[in-house]
C-alpha cells in the first residue's frame, strides 16, 4: 500500500477512534442514572451535583458516590412529592422563583467583554485628573427635537467664534448657562473619572483631548458643553485629615478677633503644644472637634479649592498647614495618611458596580443586544410599522385618548429564529403601558415618537427573548435555577410535611418524647440557688445580710432588712454544675458566696446555695426544642419510607459504575 494512501487509513481510523470516545463520553454523561415517578436524573446532573457539594472532598469513591446517590434520591422523591402537592403552582413561590431568574439573568445579559473594557477605561482614566473650563447650554435630555437642535446651533456658532480668536472666559462670562461663571470664568478646576452619570461623553473626549484643546459640543443629560482643557497632572487619590475650624462671623470686628483665635492655635501647635488638646479647645466645628477634629479621607472636589489644595500640599502624615480661608472660616489642617489610586484588581469590585450603575453601561446592553440578533437570525419588518405609524394620528396619539386595537392585530414585526414572533398587537400594548413616554412626545409629530418608542421595545422585546433562551444556551444557567427551584418546593415539602407537623402535634410529640427521649435529656447535679441583689454598695450593709442569709431563710432575710424602705430583692434559680462560675468553689448546700459589687449602679450581689439537686431526666418541658428537632428526624425517616413505597427509585448501576474512580 502507497504510504499516502495508509497515511490516509491511519488519519482516518484515528478520527474514527476520537469520535467514538467522544460519543461514548457524550452518551455516558446523558445517561439515566436513576428515575423518580418515571422522571430520569442523568449522570451529568449527579456529576455536576455531586461536585458542587463535595467540592475538594469529591474524590468519586464507590463509598462516597453511594452515600450521595442516597441523599439525592431522597431529595428527588420530596420534590416529587412536592409536584404531586402542586406546590410549583402557588403564585408566592412563583413569584420568588421569577425573581430569582431575573436576578440570575441579569448577569447573562450582558456583553461582558464591553463591560470590562469600561471598567478598565475607568480604571486608566483615574490615574489622572484633568482641569477643564466649559461652556454650558441648558437643555434637557428630553427636550423636543427642535429645541435640542437649536441648542446644538447655539454651541456650534460658539465654537466658531472661539476657532476665530475670541478668548474661551470671555464667552463663558457672556455665554454659559452655569451660574457659577460670574465666580469662576467657566473653570469648573480638575475632575476625575468616573464623572457624574450622565457625563459619559463630556469624560470620554476630555481623556482623548491634549492640554490646551476645545472639545465638543458634548452631550449630557442637562445640555450641550463646550470644554476647555487646561491642564493634567497625576491623580491625586484621597486624603485623610483632621482640622480645628474657626468660623466666620457678619461682623468684620468679630472677623478680626476670629483671625486671631485660629492664628493663636497654630502658634500653639508650632511651639509643640498637643493637637488633640488644641483642637477641643479652640475648635468650633461640634461635630468632629471631640474627636481631634476627625474628617475622614476625602478625595477631589470634596471641599472648597483652597481647603483640598491644603490638605494635598501637606508632605507627611502628621504634618500640618498654616491657618487657611474658605467660605465656612479658617481652618487648620492636620494630615493623618494618604493613599493612591488602588491597583486594578483591588478596586475592581467597587468599579464594576459603579460602571453598572450608571448609564455608560448603555454600550454594554446595545452591544448585547447586537450580538442577540446576529445570532438568533433577526428580522424586522419596517414597512408593517410605517403603515401602522401612518395611522396613527398625532392629536390622540400623543395623548390619553389613544387605545390600542381592540382586534389585536397580528402583523409581524419582528421575529427571531424564524419562528418567535412580535406582533403590532404586542407593540401596542407597549405603548398603552409606557403612556407617560408616549405622552412627552405632545408637540412633536408622532411619527417621531413612535420611531422612539419602537426602538426602545424592540431593545426589550431582544432582552427577554434571550432571558427565554437562556435555559437552552448555558448549562449552568439551566442547573442554577433548577437547584432554586427545587430547593424552594423541598423548604415547602419538609415545612408541610415535617416541621409544621412537629410543631404542632402536641400529643404525637408527647409521645414520641415518653418512649424514645425521656432517658436520653438530663440534667447534671444542679443548685438551687438564691440570689441576693442589694440596693447599696455598702459593705457593712452587705456583709450584714450575708451573715443573716447565712443563718435564716429567704423570707426571714427580707422581713428583717426591708422594714422601712426595699434593701434586698431575692431571686431563686436552678444552676448546673459548672455553668455559673461565682459558685465554683462553694459546691454544697448552704453555702454562702462572698460579696461583689458594682460602683457604676452602686448595688451588690451574693448567691446562697439552699439545696443540691440530684441528676434527673428532663421532662419534654425543658427539652422541648431538642425534642422537637429529634421528632422532626423521625417524622421524615417515616416520609421517606412512605415516598419510596409511593414512587419506587430504579438506579442504573451501569451508569453509576461509570462514575466510580477506582
Amino acid at each position: 500500500m502507497p504510504p499516502t494512501i495508509m497515511l490516509k487509513h491511519l488519519l482516518a481510523s484515528a478520527c474514527l477512534i476520537l469520535w467514538f470516545a467522544a460519543t461514548l463520553t457524550a452518551q455516558t454523561e446523558d445517561a439515566v442514572l436513576f428515575t423518580v415517578k418515571g422522571k430520569p436524573v442523568t449522570v451529568s446532573e449527579f456529576r455536576y451535583i455531586y461536585s458542587k457539594t463535595n467540592q475538594d472532598k469529591a474524590d468519586f469513591s464507590e463509598a462516597s458516590l453511594r452515600d450521595y446517590l442516597d441523599l439525592y434520591t431522597k431529595f428527588k422523591l420530596k420534590v416529587q412529592k412536592a409536584r404531586d402537592m402542586q406546590l410549583d403552582t402557588v403564585a408566592s413561590l412563583r413569584s420568588e422563583l421569577d425573581g430569582y431568574r431575573r436576578q440570575l439573568a441579569n448577569s447573562y445579559l450582558v456583553d461582558k467583554e464591553v463591560t470590562e473594557k469600561l471598567i478598565r477605561e475607568t480604571y486608566d482614566r483615574m490615574q489622572q485628573d484633568v482641569n477643564i473650563s466649559h461652556i454650558f447650554i441648558a437643555c434637557d435630555r428630553n427636550a423636543k427635537a427642535a429645541d435640542s437642535l437649536r441648542a446644538y446651533n447655539r454651541a456650534m456658532n460658539l465654537l466658531k467664534m472661539i476657532k476665530s480668536g475670541t478668548a474661551f472666559e470671555t464667552l463663558a462670562r457672556d455665554s454659559s448657562d452655569d451660574k457659577s461663571v460670574k465666580d469662576n470664568g467657566g473653570n469648573l478646576g480638575f475632575v476625575t473619572a468616573m464623572l457624574p452619570d450622565g457625563y459619559y461623553t463630556m469624560e470620554k473626549a476630555i481623556y482623548a483631548a491634549s492640554k490646551g484643546s476645545v472639545v465638543g459640543p458634548v452631550r449630557s443629560n442637562t445640555g450641550y458643553h463646550l470644554v476647555l482643557v487646561n491642564d493634567f497632572r497625576p491623580a491625586r487619590g484621597e486624603v485623610e485629615v483632621a482640622q480645628i475650624l474657626v468660623r466666620k462671623d457678619k461682623s468684620p470686628e468679630k472677623n478680626t478677633m476670629q483671625r486671631m483665635r485660629i492664628d493663636s492655635a497654630f502658634v500653639m501647635l508650632k511651639n509643640g503644644a498637643k493637637w488633640d488638646e488644641v483642637c477641643a479647645r479652640i475648635s468650633e466645628d461640634k461635630v468632629t472637634a471631640p474627636k481631634g477634629g476627625y474628617i475622614g479621607f476625602f478625595g477631589i472636589n470634596r471641599y472648597q479649592r483652597t481647603f483640598e489644595d491644603a490638605a494635598f500640599g501637606l508632605e507627611k502624615d502628621g504634618d500640618f498647614s498654616a491657618p487657611v480661608e474658605t467660605s465656612l472660616g479658617w481652618h487648620i489642617i492636620k494630615r493623618v495618611s494618604r493613599r493612591p489610586i488602588g491597583t486594578f484588581e483591588s478596586s475592581k469590585r467597587a468599579l464594576t458596580e459603579r460602571v453598572k450603575r450608571d448609564s455608560r453601561s448603555e454600550l454594554s446592553k446595545q452591544s448585547m443586544i447586537a450580538r442577540i440578533k446576529t445570532d438568533s437570525r433577526f428580522q424586522e419588518y419596517p414597512d408593517v410599522l410605517a403603515k401602522w405609524s401612518a395611522r396613527q394620528v398625532d392629536s390622540v396619539f400623543l395623548t390619553f385618548k389613544w387605545k390600542a386595537d381592540p382586534s389585536k392585530p397580528q402583523d409581524v414585526l419582528l421575529r427571531y429564529n424564524d419562528k418567535t414572533v412580535y406582533t403590532v398587537a404586542d407593540f401596542e400594548d407597549y405603548c398603552v403601558k409606557t403612556g407617560r413616554d408616549r405622552m412627552r412626545g405632545a408637540g412633536l409629530p408622532a411619527a417621531e415618537t413612535i420611531q422612539r418608542l419602537y426602538k426602545n421595545w424592540s431593545d426589550e422585546v431582544s432582552m427577554q427573548f434571550e432571558e427565554s433562551q437562556l435555559d437552552t444556551k448555558y448549562a449552568d444557567f439551566h442547573s442554577l435555577m433548577r437547584e432554586y427551584e427545587e430547593g424552594i418546593l423541598l423548604f415547602e415539602a419538609l415545612k408541610l410535611n415535617v416541621w409544621d407537623k412537629a410543631n404542632n402535634d402536641t400529643l404525637g410529640l408527647d409521645q414520641y418524647y415518653k418512649a424514645n427521649l425521656s432517658q436520653k435529656y438530663k440534667w447534671e447535679e444542679r443548685a438551687r440557688v438564691s440570689i441576693y441583689t442589694l440596693k447599696t454598695d455598702d459593705p457593712k450593709i452587705g456583709e450584714k445580710v450575708r451573715q443573716l442569709a447565712s443563718k435564716k431563710p429567704a423570707v426571714d432575710v427580707l422581713k428583717k432588712m426591708n422594714k422601712k424602705t426595699e434593701v434586698v430583692t431575692v431571686m431563686e434559680k436552678l444552676y448546673e454544675k459548672g455553668k455559673n462560675k461565682d459558685l465554683g468553689a462553694f459546691w454544697s448546700a448552704g453555702a454562702v458566696t462572698s460579696i461583689k459589687s458594682d460602683a457604676g449602679t452602686k448595688t451588690s450581689f451574693f448567691l446562697k446555695i439552699e439545696e443540691i439537686v440530684p441528676p434527673s431526666s428532663k421532662v419534654l418541658s425543658e427539652a422541648r426544642g431538642y425534642a422537637v428537632a429529634d421528632y422532626q428526624d423521625y417524622l421524615e425517616k417515616q416520609w421517606i419510607d412512605e415516598l419510596r413505597k409511593t414512587y419506587p427509585v430504579q438506579v442504573n448501576e451501569a451508569a453509576f459504575n461509570s462514575l466510580v474512580k477506582k
